[in-house]
């Protein structure tokens, strides 16, 4: 299909919404891959930036958290204009901000202009995972929601394994900022695509109708839904302290620990990766037909188990089969996140929840794990301070127990 396709096309019929949904569940895949892009090549980079401004490991994790703090205030701004505005209006203007800052990290002088350029370029990026999933939701039927937002889940993981496998290339022929001069071209690929995608139609129902949209305060209005809302940050902490602590360090463990080369460890990492992308898949299909509880509790079980016996493998086969199903039961959960929290609260404030919940919990979750690593690792090693990661997700497992089940349901 054209992306030309406009609300004349997606109202003929089956076909046309069918042909629709997949070019925005696209158009919204393609922007959370530059997430998953971004986030990786940074892991990678850390070496290099390390040597370049003299800091130390501690210091330079920072560099992620700083990055997760500008995706949370990104996330609360263009969440909140996107349930005004329109979800693809928000998401291509976040995308062109991204892309400029990510541009400017390459050239970045020094740590405290680096921090900056990453914190900017995080306020672009904040708006990926929560709109994307909104849209991905809002196009897909009920019985197919959790698929297409594990599609744009999926998105993220291409990103993380094209910046695996081209990360050691790169940085060997022009160094650690080429990394990020290459991270703008799929945001100027981005914007093309989303210029010529409408935007959902129970959006533009909801706009046509004149209701107020939705902010902040009203996630917490009522009881049910300040539930609701504290469950998703809780899940949201314990899904992201468990991806950026693993992936921030499992290069520089799997490269100073395990004395794996550069490019194995790209590779090892890849595996890892390829693991998740397999997990999401699995995933969405699960919560689909068993329902979203149950396909959380078998992948948050299996999360705990796989990282606790990941961190004392030693054997480079082990490791890579290890690998990959750690990464399929740790981040397979992904695109669930986005089906439950756009099932949990209704259009006026889904883009604003999308975002503002789930960038919650990366924030604190994604922010503090990649500094407390290191610190525990200074004590006890990496294998010790990444199996420490296990024990979070049966925090998860528990806090599922208090959501209610809303396989095929309607959207409010």
């Amino acid at each position: 299909m054209s992306p030309n396709a406009t609300s004349h096309n997606i109202t003929q019929g089956k076909s046309g919404m069918k042909h629709y949904a997949g070019w925005a569940v696209f158009s919204a895949a393609i922007g959370h891959a530059l997430d998953g892009l971004d986030l990786m090549i940074l892991s990678f980079a850390l070496s290099g930036i390390m040597a370049s401004f003299g800091i130390d490991n501690t210091t330079a994790g920072t560099l992620t958290s700083i990055t997760l703090a500008g995706a949370f205030v990104g996330g609360l701004i263009f969440g909140t204009l996107s349930d005004k505005f329109g979800r693809i209006t928000m998401l291509t203007y976040s995308v062109i901000f991204f892309g400029l800052f990510t541009l400017c990290s390459a050239f970045a002088p020094n740590f405290w202009l680096m921090a900056f350029f990453r914190f900017m370029a995080g306020l672009g990026i904040g708006a990926e995972f929560g709109l994307g999933m909104a849209i991905a939701s809002e196009v897909s039927s009920p019985q197919n929601r959790a698929k297409a937002s594990s599609a744009v889940g999926l998105g993220f993981q291409i990103g993380v394994l094209v910046a695996a496998l081209a990360s050691a290339p790169i940085i060997s022929t022009f160094g650690w900022r080429g990394l990020f001069t290459v991270g703008v071209i799929p945001a100027i690929v981005a914007v093309v695509i989303r210029k010529s995608v409408p935007e959902p139609p129970i959006f533009k129902q909801h706009k046509e109708s004149g209701r107020k949209h939705g902010n902040l305060a009203d996630l917490f209005r009522t009881p049910k839904r300040a539930k609701y809302s504290v469950i998703i940050i809780v899940l949201s902490t314990v899904q992201n302290a468990g991806y950026f602590g693993i992936m921030t360090w499992l290069p520089k463990y799997l490269n100073s620990e395990l004395g794996l080369s550069l490019t194995s460890t790209g590779m090892w990492t890849a595996i890892t990766v390829i693991g998740m992308m397999i997990g999401i898949s699995v995933f969405g299909w699960s919560a689909d037909k068993a329902g979203r509880r149950p396909a959380f509790w078998i992948f948050q079980a299996g999360a705990a188990a796989s990282v606790l016996i990941y961190s004392r493998l030693q054997d480079p086969t082990a490791l890579l089969i290890g690998g990959f199903f750690m990464g399929m039961f740790a981040n397979g959960m992904i695109g669930g996140y986005g089906t439950l929290i756009a099932e949990l609260f209704p259009t006026e404030m889904r883009g604003t929840a999308q975002t503002a919940l789930y960038n919650a919990g990366r924030f604190i979750g994604g922010a503090s794990a990649p500094v407390y690593i290191p610190i525990i690792a200074a004590a006890h090693g990496f294998g010790f301070a990444i199996g420490c990661v296990a024990f979070i997700y049966m925090i998860a497992f528990i806090a599922m127990f208090f959501l209610p089940e809303k396989k095929g349901a309607m959207l409010e």
